[in-house]
């Protein structure tokens, strides 16, 4: 009997395997920490979309955008979700990760 589909645990570890796939997705991962912060900053506060962009002053396939990782946020925008959410922006620098290539 043949799978229909691989897991995505499965599929993951063998991507893993790939260069090009392993800068593709560390590329993203800033992007994606970002919107993950903004979920949870939503989560946290028991607002939906809707109720974000209400506060915000926007749409919520806006604050959809926001979450996606869809688009960069202006600090500006940042601050009015945070004002929303009722949450504090708070934006710092880490050293990269030893082995990373520095990027211009």
């Amino acid at each position: 009997m043949s799978r229909k589909f691989i897991p995505v645990e499965e599929a993951f570890q063998e991507w893993r395997n790939d260069p090009e796939f392993i800068a593709a997705y560390d590329a993203l991962e800033d992007e994606y920490a970002l919107a993950s912060a903004l979920i949870k900053a939503r989560a946290d506060a028991e607002m939906t979309q809707e109720q974000v962009a209400r506060a915000m002053g926007t749409t919520q396939p806006a604050v959809a955008r926001l979450e996606g990782a869809k688009t960069l946020p202006s600090t500006r925008t940042l601050q009015r979700f945070a004002k929303a959410t009722h949450t504090r922006l708070r934006i710092s620098f880490q050293p990269e990760k030893r082995g990373s290539s520095a990027r211009g």
